[in-house]
């Protein structure tokens, strides 16, 4: 299967850039199945009901959300209704929606997507991811059960990804980093077969504070004072995620490459 995962979606810039680029990529490079991160793609904070139909309606077949998941209100009635939309499974034990899926890709191949929020210097001291994504995978057997698994780990640590990864090497086709919207250089096949990458960056405008307009993250770390609220930048937006090819009867990578498109971090294509 051709996998691809694109980061957290930030802004009018980082939607824009789904809905204008996304339906190509996935014809001009025969994708099976899509998942994006959109977390942010509502001014910054969360995701609406409206955008979320916007990327879904762009190719996605999958959209995660991650600790801002609920910050748009309607989300919480709207999550219950569309199951294309998972918001980490260890947020709340009381929270909407589900935190793992199987989806059908083409051929009717089976795919399970989970997402989990790190522990490490997050805001809350959320459920550990370990042991709730252990029973996900014990149940969806890759290769049996699923013909792909993908695990978007949301976490401030890069230590903590690289150990979820490790943790479900052979279990996974792919796990990914979300949450600090910077992308990482580390993409790579681990030892049993699961393709990596410590953050996948964002789909948003690169000159900015990881996303957001320059002025107001400068005074506040120069002076120690808000004057204002933060805004996303809305210059032209860069698609980075990364692109996975899996064997169909182990749903193992076989091929993993980095995805920078537009904007700042323009790179070639797989």
């Amino acid at each position: 299967m051709k996998l691809l995962f694109l980061g957290d979606v930030m802004g009018r810039a980082g939607r824009a850039a789904v809905a204008e680029r996304l339906p190509g990529l996935r014809a001009e490079w025969g994708l099976d199945f899509v998942v994006v991160n959109g977390e942010n793609a509502s001014q910054g904070a969360g995701l609406t009901p409206e955008h979320a139909k916007l990327i879904l309606d762009a190719g996605a077949d999958c959209v995660t959300l991650g600790d801002h998941a609920f910050d748009q209100k309607d989300m919480i009635s709207f999550i219950e209704t569309e199951p294309r939309i998972l918001r980490p499974m260890n947020f709340s034990k009381v929270a909407p929606g589900h935190g793992a899926r199987v989806f059908t890709a083409t051929q009717g191949r089976r795919v399970l997507v989970a997402q989990v929020l790190g522990q490490v210097f997050m805001k809350r001291p959320f459920d550990d991811p370990f042991s709730l994504l252990e029973g996900v995978l014990k149940t969806h057997p890759l290769g049996g059960a699923v013909q792909a698994v993908i695990v978007d780990v949301h976490a401030e640590a890069t230590s903590e990804k690289m150990a979820m990864g490790h943790w479900c090497d052979g279990q996974a086709s792919l796990v990914v980093g979300t949450h600090t919207h910077v992308p990482t250089g580390d993409a790579q096949i681990l030892d049993r077969g699961t393709a990596y990458l410590t953050d996948a960056g964002m789909c948003g405008d690169y000159n900015s504070v990881i996303g957001m307009e320059k002025l107001e993250p400068l005074r506040r770390f120069i002076t120690g004072m808000a004057k204002g609220r933060f805004e996303p930048a809305e210059g032209p937006a860069t698609l980075s995620g990364v692109y996975v090819e899996t064997d169909d009867k182990t749903g193992k990578a076989v091929k993993v490459r980095m995805i920078r498109i537009g904007g700042r971090l323009q790179e070639a294509r797989p």
